[in-house]
Parts: C-alpha cells; structure tokens; sequence
C-alpha cells in the first residue's frame, strides 16, 4: 500500500529545502518561513479533523521509510503495534519507531484528558507559532506597542497553555522506555523551560521599556519555536535510520538539543541581519 499522504509531505519537504537554499543566495527568508509555517499547519490540524490515533499513525508513517531502510531485523529502536494500525503504510512496513508505537498506544488506549492534553497543546502551539510571526514582522517600535502589545500578550496566552500542556504530558514519560523514560520527561522539560524562558525575558525587557533586547528575546523565542517544532522533526528525521540499533537515541538527542539548536541558530541569523540592515527592521 502507497501512502500518498507521506508522499506528498515528502514533495513539500523537498520544496522547503529549495527554498531554504534559495533564501542562503538571496538572503531573503520570507517563502521558507511562509512554507514552514502552512505546513507545521497541514500537519498539526490533521489531529483535530481525524483525531490523535489517525494523525499519529500518519506522522508515524513519515519515519517509517526511512526507518526501516536503516533497519535489520531486531533493531532495537524498531517495534511492532497491533493490527498494524500505527501507520498509514498498510502491510508494507510492519516493523516502526519503537517511540512512534509507544506514541500511537498511548493516545488510542490512554484516557481522555491524556488525549484533550495532546489537543490543548497542538492547537495554542499552533497559534502562538503564528501569531508570533506576526509579531515579529509586524514590530511595535515602542514599548507602549498599541495592536503589537494586545497581540503580544494573545500570544504570551496561548503559548503558556501550550507549555503547560506539555509538561502535564511529559510528566507521564517516565515508564516510556521507547520515549527514554525519565530522560525524555527531563528532556521535555528542558525543551520547555527554554522556549518559556525566551519568551518571559523578551516580556521582561518590554516591561523595562527595553525595546531592543525585547526584539532580541523574541529572536531567540521564535528560534526556539522553531527548533523544538521543525528542528526536532528534521534532526528525527536524519539520526533514525542512522540510531535504529539505539533505543530512544534518537529521539532522546532530538528532544535535548533541538530547542537550544534553535536558540543558535536564530540567534546566528539575527546578528548577520543586524550587520546588513537597520536595527528594529523586520526579518524577511
């Protein structure tokens, strides 16, 4: 059976990374950020029109090519599922991610407020991703900020709901041996604490009535955004195949580092916009 969901997925990712180099040569961002936001979009609301059991099972089955390419039989990080309903690849992958087996049981089998947890922090991620781009391609200027101060203060909202969504969740890890066990639940945390903290200290430095080292938070914020969403997926991505004999390493390094990579990386970007353009000027 073809998935031609994944295929598809695997069309847009090969979009994105053109346009990433595109954005190298021309130093101009705007359609890889417009990309990588309609499609962190595609994939997040799929949980809310099919349900978790369905929208994991497809995520699932983006890894599962790649997976099991890397794969021999006993791999460690590799595991069955019942039915084999943990993929929308049918018959023809029935060994997957040992955490993307755990993933799918956990949320066809777990209670409700599990689930409602799961949703809870998906759609105020989602909106805070968004909104936090408007942000800042839309700067205040000023520390009184009108519609940029409102808008700041949704989004400040929505992500603190997220955050706490997802530390309730992580909090379950520790019997998870495919996530990591407690090193995923400190790993989470740690995700967490990074991107919360980003964002409380650009809060922090408005307060003050510091503008630039508000930007400057908020620079890191979106980098950690980006880095604990599409970082951790990507670096999944790569280090599966090559970690499959590994249980949970991959995912482990993925859950450590993705969010501070981010913060660097961000950070790297907006110091060489700094040096070509005025201060206070929107990325593209």
């Amino acid at each position: 059976m073809i998935s031609y969901g994944v295929l598809t997925i695997y069309a847009a990712l090969a979009v994105w990374a053109g346009l990433l180099v595109r954005g190298f040569m021309r130093g101009r961002y705007s359609w890889f950020l417009l990309w990588g936001i309609g499609l962190l979009l595609v994939l997040n609301i799929r949980y809310i029109i099919e349900g978790a059991p369905d929208a994991i099972a497809f995520f699932i089955g983006i890894y599962d090519v790649l997976d099991n390419l890397g794969a021999s039989e006993g791999s460690a990080a590799m595991a069955s599922c019942p039915d084999n309903a943990c993929t929308v690849w049918g018959e023809t992958y029935t060994s997957h991610p040992a955490w993307g087996v755990a993933f799918h049981e956990r949320f066809v089998t777990g209670p409700d407020w599990r689930t409602n947890l799961l949703y809870g922090h998906i759609i105020c991620n989602s909106v805070a991703f968004v909104l936090m781009h408007i942000q800042m391609l839309r700067p205040g200027g000023s520390p009184k900020g009108g519609s940029h101060k409102m808008l700041g203060k949704v989004t400040f909202g929505f992500l603190t709901i997220s955050v706490i969504c997802a530390v309730l969740l992580s909090a379950q890890h520790g019997d998870v041996g495919e996530y990591g066990g407690s090193w995923s639940t400190w790993g989470f945390y740690s995700m967490s604490a990074v991107v919360y903290s980003c964002a409380v200290m650009g809060v922090l430095a408005i307060r003050k009535r510091d503008v630039e080292t508000h930007r400057i938070w908020m620079w890191r914020f979106a980098g950690s955004m980006w880095g604990s969403f599409w970082l951790f997926r990507v670096m999944l991505f790569v280090l599966g195949p090559i970690l499959v004999e590994y249980q949970a390493a991959a995912l482990l390094i993925c859950i450590w580092f993705s969010a501070p990579f981010g913060v660097i990386i961000a950070e790297v970007m907006r110091r060489r916009l700094d040096n070509r353009a005025p201060l206070g000027m929107p990325a593209e």
